[in-house]
């Protein structure tokens, strides 16, 4: 009988994979952003596109980690020389993901995750559809989100109204994305998040050094 009380060895098998776009989208207060600091936190496989962005700075924010911080002009020159995956407007501002960077991740195998709403998700779907993965996150109510934009403590009752109309819009483009979940409680939906981008890992059509890896076994 087999010594079960042995640990099982590490694999030493490796085999080449492409990287993916992990994106996470959701209204504001459903809990993308607390998710993705998580993934990023317990995964160091995973790496974070840093987005360009025309909003100011925030206090604590660090240019390169949070955000690139440029002006209107600068960005609209960025636009004009196609440096983006995708950009958006959101809330008066705009939001843009560099090109040369992502790609550069994801030759080398990495997966980068996306924290950006439902147009950025389409425009990143449209130009890399077979490298992106969607995931969108609901909210169990609407009560429940306006609850927790209010317990954030970050925005004035006129932005949360606001905030709160866009959600509903956002909500309506659900059926945009390859997996939808409800974050009811954010270590469920944490869990989730977190199997759907192992299985993707695992996708044959991600290891590309499969191929090679069969061959040599066969001949072996």
């Amino acid at each position: 009988m087999a010594d079960r009380t042995q640990p099982a060895k590490p694999s030493s098998v490796s085999i080449e994979r492409r990287g993916m776009l992990f994106v996470l989208s959701s209204p504001s207060g459903a809990g993308k952003s607390t998710i993705a600091r998580r993934l990023l936190l317990s995964d160091d496989r995973l790496e974070l596109s840093v987005s360009v962005t025309t909003r100011p700075k925030r206090p604590g924010e660090i240019e390169g980690d949070d955000y690139h911080f440029v002006d209107v002009p600068a960005f609209k020159d960025m636009v004009g020389g196609e440096e983006f995956l995708e950009w958006a407007h959101v809330f008066d501002h705009r939001y843009g993901t560099p090109k040369e960077p992502v790609e550069t991740m994801l030759g080398k195998g990495r997966d980068v995750l996306f924290d950006i709403d439902w147009q950025g998700a389409q425009q990143l779907y449209q130009k890399a559809g077979n490298d992106v993965v969607r995931v969108f996150i609901l909210p169990p109510s609407m009560d429940e989100l306006e609850r927790r934009l209010h317990t954030r403590a970050t925005d004035s009752d006129g932005v949360i109204s606001a905030r709160m109309d866009r959600a509903a819009a956002e909500i309506g483009h659900w059926d945009g994305y390859d997996y939808v979940l409800v974050n009811e409680e954010i270590e469920t939906c944490f869990r989730q998040v977190k199997t759907i981008l192992d299985a993707e890992r695992l996708r044959r059509s991600r290891q590309t050094g499969l191929i090679g890896f069969v061959r040599k076994l066969t001949r072996d």
